[in-house]
């Protein structure tokens, strides 16, 4: 028993000392990736500072000066796509997320951003193939698939997914450094390896390659530590994938944390570290988070037409945590 607990604190402690010591500069010196306009990093720091309208607005002016390139499309359905996961996130089974629900209208103006991506994409891989429009391209895929699992549509989802890895793959082939490449990869692999075992059965008769969870572990990890596009959104779907699958909160804690130090007024990183200190027992310390979660979630943002549905969602969350609002 006391070997037991020797190996899981040693493998808690590995995966922590990964995620923050990957990025030393001797790993960084190989490393690559797309190679992004201002206009498009300033729209990642509005989309993940929870203000997805704010980044839509300078998009869609990187959409006109650059019609053919994927990139502003592909920010915009991820912007687009934080608004829908806060109007759909609730608590069940004690942890907060976007559970499944039916069809919605606004899906469909996300789904043709991100057809619209992959289809740029592939007009350029046939003009150049470059490891680039690969990733685009496999991103467009991974976010068709977080429509369709939300949509709880099985089937979609797999051929979607299929499809991301196949141009993850495609990427890494012409590119071996690409991070952003290996995160992605790494959340299939991820994925792949945590279905229920009745999951993976259809999964074999569907002919879906497989995966290796602590490979995509350690894949996710090096897009936290090394990608352009990825970093982010690989830090939140990794401790949130901690905390669902593997019930690994100290560690999903360790790496969701700093999400809500740099960017605090993103109500869905709150909410997360707010519900992680709630499963570690240290109600106080959750309580802060959640309070921290309402206060942004008040901030007025005059254009943004969803706030008011994402606002209710944030209180309504904070109170059935117990926490008192004024």
């Amino acid at each position: 028993m006391i070997l037991g607990r020797i190996k899981v604190h040693l493998k808690r402690l590995c995966l922590g000392l990964c995620v923050f010591t990957i990025s030393s500069p001797a790993l960084l010196a190989n490393v690559s990736g797309p190679n992004l306009p201002v206009e498009a990093l300033q729209a990642m720091d509005k989309i993940y500072a929870g203000d997805p309208q704010a980044a839509i607005a300078i998009l869609r002016k990187l959409q006109q000066s650059q019609p053919e390139n994927p990139l502003a499309f592909l920010l915009e359905a991820e912007a687009t796509w934080w608004e829908i996961y806060c109007d759909n996130a609730e608590v069940r089974y004690g942890m907060i997320d976007a559970w499944k629900r039916g069809k919605k209208t606004e899906d469909e103006r996300y789904l043709e951003l991100v057809d619209r991506v992959i289809a740029l994409a592939q007009e350029q891989i046939a003009k150049t193939n470059s490891a680039e429009m690969h990733l685009y391209a496999g991103n467009g895929y991974a976010l068709k698939a977080r429509m369709y699992a939300l949509r709880g549509e099985n089937r979609a989802v797999a051929h979607a997914g299929v499809a991301a890895r196949a141009e993850f793959l495609h990427a890494l082939e012409i590119d071996p450094q690409m991070a952003d490449a290996t995160a992605g990869l790494g959340l299939y692999n991820y994925y792949v390896d945590s279905l229920s075992s009745a999951v993976k059965v259809l999964r074999f008769f569907m002919g879906i390659p497989g995966g290796d969870r602590n490979e995509g572990i350690r894949q996710m990890q090096v897009g936290i530590a090394r990608g352009v596009i990825s970093p982010v959104t690989m830090r939140f779907y990794l401790a949130k994938n901690l905390r669902n699958f593997d019930r690994e909160y100290e560690q999903a804690l360790v790496i969701a944390k700093p999400l809500g130090t740099r960017y605090p007024q993103n109500t869905m990183f709150q909410l997360l570290l707010g519900n992680l200190n709630a499963e570690l027992g240290r109600p106080e310390k959750a309580a802060e988070y959640f309070h921290l979660a309402v206060q942004a979630a008040d901030v007025d943002r005059p254009d943004c037409s969803s706030c008011s549905t994402c606002k209710n969602h944030v209180r309504e969350i904070a109170s059935s945590f117990g926490v008192q609002q004024h």
